[in-house]
């Protein structure tokens, strides 16, 4: 069967089953009104007159009525609604799993997603169609997109910013200066890696920051989009997961409340335990400078180089952006915006934390109780309204021919069609991560996580030394299902700090285990709101950036099994983490040697 076929077929079996499946009805329990209040009132007056008893007064008897009525409406908000057959169990993995398949398998995301998401709907409402509905409508889009309302604001100001830089001709500028300073594919892509570095506040700042500055630079290089892309990424989520001042020691705080242990301090001392980042880290650069890629990547990189092809699959993904090469935009027309960015929204986070409410409270603390989804458009809107008074500023508004001292950047109409132009640029991403948050709701809702979670508490408790990689893989499994390393953090870190003794000093490599395995599940998995995002700075297809990162996610991933496996019984850092290092580092240096003699052989 073609694959033009293949869709149809499964939507159309999909609609028969729902259509045909019985749809049940339940009528609502009787409740007492208040219009039905005199004939109660009688009836109680005719009982206590049968009775011999003294009539109670009419308020007396609406108080009562009111008392009644209200333990029926809390008895019946304490009824829970009956689960469904397929939640708790492996079916609740069954959704995304389909749609990771089928996204790789057709290169294509967005059916993909969303049968998977019909899927979920349809195993969470039983095969009825109304409460399938009701599922996928209410429970899936709407409360997707109230979720990351705050995630889309902030990509379109990005999207607008970038649309605005290319407008006035900065980014050309800043293309032109790399050009002549960045001397090699090496120079740009460890220029990438250092900003990536740079930006670790946050990972969606980070993604999308990166992408829009490096993109002409490693375009002019010849580095693939998958390649950049891959950067980005390898820069974003592993970073954040090292540096104690960021969203992520934030979120790792906060779930950490009620274990009785200090956010931050779990945080810090299981960084040198965070293999995966690290290793990750150390691959990046080792990669760069022995000019190493295999696997899907390879293909695209070797395209990129000797035809000039950055893309290899499919088609680029059409930002909308007009670069005007007569506007006399400058590097610093693009640094100083960037600039703003990051210092307004680090002043936005540190806000929102409360750390400028004037009650002492620490800046540790204020990172830890920050809320990102709402800070950084905060940031991100303040800033592009200054940059474009800015921009307007250079030129007063308009460009007067009869005085060419004043350097044409950007007229008040220009600037305005850009608001479109980065929206409009923006709605691919949007889409995406509006069908993967929908995804991660049905799993919710069939309780993917308690399935995992028991598992791990049932089987994993019995394994003592074994369980920092045993942590590992189920964190890997469980952030590569549900695409969302933070929604990982937050099932297992109290199961983490209740197996472990707060003495043991597996505790913190535990900590550290559940961390990186989110990590790497995130990275794997095409549903990863970071994910999306690194394909969105990089304006890349997303498939081919899932298809070229997964084997570099599973090789840095399987060094790190190792590390915590033998964590697990040599608890020093700084002998288990040289050993992994040497190890992938060997294992590159013999994948670079067969390469050569392969391409020797071919040669011949």
């Amino acid at each position: 069967m073609s694959m033009q076929r293949f869709f149809p077929c499964i939507l159309s079996v999909f609609l028969l089953f729902a259509f045909l499946t019985p749809i049940a009805i339940h009528a609502d329990e009787p409740t007492v009104d208040s219009a039905d209040a005199p004939e109660a009132i009688q009836v109680i007056n005719e009982e206590a007159d049968g009775a011999a008893l003294a009539r109670p007064s009419k308020a007396e008897i609406l108080a009562e009525l009111a008392s009644l009525q209200a333990e029926a409406e809390a008895a019946e908000e304490e009824v829970e609604e009956p689960k469904s057959y397929f939640s708790g169990k492996f079916w609740a993995l069954v959704p995304p799993i389909l749609a990771i398949l089928l996204a790789l398998i057709t290169k294509e995301v967005y059916s993909s997603l969303f049968i998977g998401v019909c899927v979920g709907g349809l195993f969470v409402a039983e095969g009825h169609f109304l409460k399938f509905m009701d599922v996928i409508i209410n429970d899936g889009l709407i409360a997707a997109v109230q979720d990351t309302a705050g995630v889309f604001i902030f990509l379109v100001t990005l999207g607008i910013l970038v649309a605005l830089m290319n407008r006035t001709g900065a980014a050309q500028a800043f293309g032109e200066w790399a050009q002549k300073h960045v001397k090699s594919r090496v120079g740009a892509a460890l220029m990438t890696f250092v900003l990536g570095v740079l930006i670790f506040i946050d990972d969606y700042f980070n993604c999308l920051t990166v992408g829009s500055v490096m993109l002409p630079v490693t375009d002019s290089k010849r580095i693939s989009r998958a390649k950049l892309s891959y950067l980005i990424d390898a820069t974003a989520a592993p970073i954040c997961m090292i540096a104690p001042i960021s969203s992520w020691a934030a979120a790792v705080a906060s779930y950490s409340e009620g274990t009785g242990y200090n956010g931050i301090t779990l945080f810090c001392k299981a960084i040198p335990f965070n293999f995966y980042s690290l290793l990750t880290i150390i691959f990046v650069l080792a990669i760069t400078l022995l000019k190493i890629d295999f696997g899907p990547m390879a293909k695209h990189e070797r395209n990129a180089i000797e035809k000039g092809d950055l893309f290899t699959e499919g088609k680029e993904v059409d930002s909308g952006f007009k670069a005007a090469a007569t506007r006399a935009g400058t590097i610093n027309d693009l640094v100083l915006p960037v600039l703003l960015l990051i210092v307004i929204c680090f002043f936005a986070l540190l806000y929102n934390g409360g750390y400028f409410a004037g009650d002492g409270k620490s800046f540790i603390d204020s990172f830890g109780d920050t809320d990102a989804t709402v800070a950084l458009p905060w940031g991100g809107l303040l800033t592009l309204v200054l940059v474009i008074l800015y921009y307007i500023g250079r030129n007063l508004l308009t460009h007067d021919p009869n005085r060419p001292f004043m350097p044409f950047v950007i007229g008040s109409k220009d600037a305005m069609e850009c608001v479109a132009t980065g929206f409009n640029a923006m709605v691919p991403a949007i889409l995406v991560l509006t069908l993967a948050t929908t995804l991660k709701n049905m799993t919710g809702a069939l309780e993917a996580k308690d399935f995992i979670a028991g598992l791990m508490s049932d089987k994993a408790a019995r394994l003592h030394g074994f369980l920092p990689c045993v942590i590992f893989l189920v964190a890997c499994v469980l952030a590569f299902a549900t695409g969302t390393s933070w929604g990982t953090f937050g099932i297992l870190i109290p199961i983490v700090v209740n197996i472990f003794p707060p003495s043991s000093p597996l505790l913190y490599i535990g900590m550290s285990a559940c961390l990186a395995g989110a990590v790497c599940g995130d990275h794997c998995s095409p549903i990863s709101d970071t994910t999306i995002m690194s394909s969105a700075g990089a304006k890349c297809q997303h498939i081919n950036h899932v298809s070229t990162q997964l084997p570099y996610a599973i090789f840095v991933a399987g060094f790190s099994f190792l590390s915590f496996l033998i964590a697990g019984f040599i608890t020093n850092w700084f002998v288990v983490f040289p050993i992994s290092v040497i190890l992938m580092l060997g294992t590159l240096f013999i994948i670079k040697s067969k390469m050569k003699t392969a391409s020797e052989t071919t040669a011949e």
